[in-house]
C-alpha cells in the first residue's frame, strides 16, 4: 500500500506540484499537518476525506488564498510558498471554486472573453471597447465548444442550469491555459446526469494537463483519478490508486464507511 512520499523521495522526476511538511494552524488548531503531497505531471490526482479532513484548507494553501504556518510548496523546480493568488495564477495554476461566482446579467461568451483578456491587462480596465475584446471571440468560442456551451454563448450566465454554470466556470479556468487545474468539488450539488456529464468533461480537458480535484462522490473519484490521497484530521492517511485506497481498512473506517456503500 503506497504511503505519502517523504520530502527526500518526492524530488524524483515527473512531479509538477509538491508540498513538503506543509502545515496550517488556526490559533493552535492544525487544519493541515505536515502534508507531503506529490502530484505527477500529466495525471489526475484526487483529494478525499471526511468533512473537516483539511481538503479545502490544503486547496487554499496551494493557490495562495492562505499562507502556510510552515512547510514548502513547489511548482516544478520553483518554490511558490506564500505567493499571492494572482502570482500563482500567472505561473500556470487555475482553480475552480465549490460555490459558483458568476455575473448573472453578463453573457456566457463575455465571461470567457474577460477571462482571456485578464493576462493582457485589458481584463482589469473598467473601460474596454467592444473592438478590443473582439480579438478574444474565436478562442472564447472554442473554449465554450470544449465544455459544451457553444449554443449558449449569447445567453446570460444567470439563465444557465446549475451544471452549465459549473461548465462555464471550467471554461474560465481553461482560459488561463493552466499547467495545473485545481477543481474544488466539481460535481457538488449535481444530479446524476450532470455528474456523468461533468466526469466526461473533466476527462476531456485533462488530456495533456495535470488536474487535482476534491470530491466527496466516490464514483467521480473512481472514474477520474490516477492517484487518490486520503486526508484525515489534516494528515495524509493513505495514498494509491482508487482500488488500493478503497480496500484499505484505515480508509474504510475513517471515510468510506461513513459515506455508505452506495458511494464506493
Amino acid at each position: 500500500m503506497p504511503t505519502q512520499a517523504s520530502p527526500e523521495a518526492s524530488g524524483a522526476a515527473g512531479a509538477l506540484l509538491e508540498t513538503r511538511d506543509l502545515t496550517k494552524e488556526f490559533r493552535g488548531f492544525r487544519a493541515v499537518s505536515d502534508v507531503n503531497l506529490r502530484v505527477v505531471e500529466g495525471t489526475v490526482h484526487a483529494l478525499v476525506g471526511p468533512n473537516g479532513a483539511g481538503k479545502t484548507t490544503l486547496f487554499n494553501l496551494l493557490t495562495g488564498f492562505l499562507a502556510p504556518t510552515s512547510g514548502e510548496i513547489r511548482l516544478g523546480d520553483r518554490e511558490i510558498t506564500g505567493m499571492q493568488p494572482e502570482q500563482i495564477a500567472h505561473l500556470g495554476i487555475a482553480r475552480s471554486f465549490q460555490i459558483t461566482s458568476l455575473f448573472d446579467q453578463m453573457s456566457v461568451v463575455d465571461h470567457v472573453e474577460l477571462a482571456l483578456a485578464s493576462p493582457t491587462g485589458l481584463g482589469y480596465r473598467f473601460w474596454r471597447s467592444s473592438k478590443q475584446m473582439r480579438q478574444f471571440r474565436d478562442r472564447a468560442t472554442e473554449l465554450l465548444d470544449q465544455v459544451g456551451l457553444a449554443d449558449r454563448s449569447g445567453a446570460a450566465a444567470g439563465s444557465l442550469a446549475y451544471g452549465q454554470k459549473r461548465a462555464l466556470e471550467l471554461a474560465l479556468a481553461l482560459a488561463l491555459d493552466p499547467k495545473l487545474l485545481l477543481l474544488d468539488e466539481p460535481t457538488a450539488g449535481m444530479g446524476l446526469e450532470d455528474v456523468d456529464r461533468t466526469i466526461a468533461l473533466v476527462k476531456k480537458v485533462s488530456e495533456g494537463r495535470t488536474v487535482v480535484f476534491v470530491d466527496h462522490n466516490m464514483h467521480v473519484v473512481g472514474s477520474l483519478a490516477d492517484t487518490v490521497t486520503v486526508l484525515q484530521s489534516g494528515q495524509v492517511l493513505a495514498e494509491g490508486t482508487y482500488d488500493q485506497v478503497r480496500n484499505d481498512e484505515k480508509v474504510i473506517t475513517a471515510y468510506l464507511g461513513q459515506a455508505g456503500e452506495q458511494h464506493v
